[in-house]
């Protein structure tokens, strides 16, 4: 309903004449650095094409999802993933287009695990026979899966899952069964109300012999498993199945929880590419290398990674403009009653908060290009039978997924509160994404566990090279032979970060190995035991992942084939500078004790981060602008294109909110809640507690 507020205008200057005026004076060509972000993978031109599909369906509407329950979010969630996947038929989009369409719907998918995890499972662990039964059946969404891993007694250490399945050579088949209520599969997406078949992921419990009583376990393998009626969508009998209720974020999506009671499944089951059942003679045939088991574990890991950079662009991306338009306070310096206020990203203390992040999200992108290449390459020999570099992909995806996730989930909580009041509002656009990338940091292995992983190939390697015999198994422990070679030679002062790119570059691989080097002496030579250096391990995967994330960011931007502009590269090298100095400053004491950087230099830092945060201030709007993200996934009040932040905040308020919609009764002595409603309103609430 019109009223005067229609007609009131914010106070001058507008948010949009502030950022067109922060783009106009930045000599940033946006559209070339999207391009170099993103031409490679199609992004933009898929991007534009999906797009208007969602903008004009009033499914995809979000300004008032936040009111709505959890069941009616499942409810929405399910339709609009339905919607989605009936637009990709209509329209033959691919499997690039049908995630873009996800990406820009923003909203979890109750079909998320069954369109990433269960069909690459059955893609890479699955023979030929099982391939030919299930993938087309699964593309086409016949089936509809999940991944049944997790349970309530164990998560990231899979060795410890107590689900079974146990071998019945006089029936062949194998017989699922969960032994106690925390063998109860737990947390799995797509499984509580939307998936009707399983990859469950079960011990392997094989006679000794056909006529043997004496089982032998062979660890946890997955299988193939339908757990719901094709006709009646209902749970098959033995197996309890459902949602595990509320949680942190992920509205929309069927976490859920799943038991068996002995159920029987065939042979063909066991997915048996790597690892197979001889059903006559009980001859178990495991895998040339057992960690191919985890191959889909490590296909989301590297996508966790890639992910990572759009979901922390999104967040700089509000942050930047906002506080680029937010007037507060003038100058102290000035003394005059008229002085104007400062924008709030002129702020150092605002700057330090936002400006490494924007950096961050540049080296994320590289990191996460460099990941996939080398899943690409990895899954390409291992079908040729070179399992060579498995152990190298393992050892990054868990330690860059750690690392990666924790500087996204932690980054969007920094720019929120960099948003000062505004930021704790729905018209901030960071309370879903904040809620439902907090899983990150755990799901597919918990960051602070997983590292490990990197620690434990690292030590080996230089283990390796430490021993010397013939040659470097890989560029790993090359590195290691060479740093043993120069680790009494190589003087701080060798690293120049002040006027040598590379020599950065350099002086992270040198602290990545001084601190591996220290680990294998404390665990192969003083034998200390493992859980002691945990703390320790945890370090050494950072800083080989923040080495991963400074390399790889240096080869991007000094990649002849890149086609950088000079200016453009200019650019792109303060943020690889500020990326890099900030992280060195927030762990100068390992940089230091590994002789990798003077304590001069070091002590240079906070003066050489302000002014590069002073060079990337005023081409703050424009950078974060080539990351292209729409107004319509932003859904930010805040973070909006046009700078119409007030304007929008307020109409969000007065004119979108159901709760302005009712007239509720104040007065303590009545039941009554909402006006002509009588008490039936207050019953109808009760009766949903």
């Amino acid at each position: 309903m019109a009223d005067f507020t229609d007609k009131l205008k914010p106070a001058e200057p507008s948010g949009s004449s502030i950022l067109a005026r922060e783009r106009n004076d930045s000599g940033i060509q946006v559209q070339q650095l999207a391009q170099h972000l993103f031409q490679s993978t199609g992004h933009l031109e898929r991007q534009a094409r999906i797009l208007p599909y969602l903008k004009r369906d009033p499914l995809f509407r979000k300004i008032k999802q936040s009111n709505l329950s959890r069941p009616e979010r499942y409810r929405l969630g399910l339709a609009r993933a339905k919607k989605l996947r009936r637009l990709a038929d209509e329209n033959h989009w691919s499997f690039d287009d049908q995630e873009m369409a996800t990406y820009l719907c923003d909203d979890v998918s109750p079909y998320m695990v069954h369109t990433s995890m269960f069909i690459t499972t059955i893609r890479e662990q699955g023979d030929a026979k099982q391939r030919a039964r299930w993938l087309k059946r699964a593309e086409n969404w016949e089936v509809v899966g999940c991944y049944a891993q997790t349970e309530l007694g164990h998560g990231s250490n899979v060795r410890g899952i107590e689900c079974q399945a146990q071998w019945d050579p006089k029936t062949q088949e194998f017989v699922l069964h969960s032994p106690t209520l925390t063998a109860s599969k737990w947390w799995n997406g797509s499984m509580g109300r939307t998936a009707n078949h399983a990859i469950v992921v079960a011990q392997l419990l094989v006679p000794k012999s056909p006529n043997s009583a004496e089982l032998i376990n062979h660890g946890p393998h997955p299988f193939i498993v339908q757990i719901r009626d094709m006709k009646t969508h209902l749970p098959l009998p033995g197996i309890a199945v459902g949602d595990i209720g509320p949680k942190y974020g992920y509205a929309p999506m069927d976490n859920g929880y799943m038991l068996f009671d002995r159920v029987r499944v065939p042979h063909s089951a066991m997915l048996s590419n790597y690892s197979r059942i001889d059903p006559n003679t009980c001859t178990y045939s495991k895998p040339a290398n057992p960690a191919v088991v985890y191959g889909s574990l490590t296909a989301v890991r590297a996508a966790i990674v890639m992910h990572a950079r759009l979901v922390l662009a999104r967040a700089v991306t509000i942050a930047v403009r906002y506080t680029a338009l937010r007037r507060q306070f003038s100058n102290r310096d000035d003394n005059s009653m008229t002085a104007p206020e400062l924008s709030v990203l002129d702020y150092p203390t605002v700057q330090i908060r936002i400006l490494p992040l924007l950096a961050t999200a540049f080296a994320l992108h590289y990191t996460g290009a460099a990941m996939q290449a080398l899943y690409a390459r990895t899954r390409a020999d291992i079908t040729k039978g070179d399992f060579s570099k498995l152990a190298e992909l393992h050892s990054q995806s868990s330690g860059l997924k750690s690392l990666c996730t924790d500087y996204a989930a932690n980054g969007i909580e920094t720019c929120r509160r960099a948003l000062g009041g505004h930021g704790f509002g729905g018209g901030s656009g960071l309370i879903q994404l904040n809620a439902d990338y907090l899983s990150k940091p755990t799901v597919e292995g918990d960051n602070w566990m997983i590292t490990q992983q990197t620690a434990s190939y690292l030590i080996k390697r230089m283990e390796a090279a430490v021993a010397g015999k013939g040659e470097p198994q890989d560029e790993v422990e090359r590195s290691c032979r060479e740093y043993l070679r120069n680790r009494d030679t190589v003087r701080p002062s060798d690293h120049a970060i002040f006027n040598s790119d590379e020599d950065i570059v350099l002086a992270f691989t040198r602290r990545s190995r001084y601190l591996s080097y220290l680990a294998h002496q404390a665990r192969n030579v003083e034998k200390k035991p493992w859980n002691s250096l945990l703390l320790q391990l945890r370090k050494i995967s950072n800083a080989e992942s923040e080495s991963l994330l400074v390399s790889n960011f240096y080869n991007a931007i000094n990649d002849s084939a890149s086609n950088l502009t000079p200016g453009l590269k200019d650019h792109l090298t303060r943020l690889f500078r500020l990326f890099a100095y900030y992280t060195i400053d927030n762990n100068a004491r390992d940089f230091a004790k590994s002789r990798s950087i003077r304590e001069a230099d070091l002590d240079r830092l906070p003066d050489a981060i302000q002014s590069l945060m002073a060079e990337i201030r005023p081409h703050a709007v424009n950078m974060v602008d080539a990351w292209s993200i729409p107004d319509f996934l932003l859904d930010s009040a805040l973070g909006r294109y046009d700078g119409k932040v007030y304007e929008d905040l307020f109409d969000r308020a007065h004119r979108q909110n159901p709760l302005n919609e009712m007239v509720f009764n104040s007065d303590y002595r009545s039941e009554e809640i909402v006006r002509g409603e009588g008490v039936e309103g207050l019953r109808r609430i009760a009766a949903k507690l």
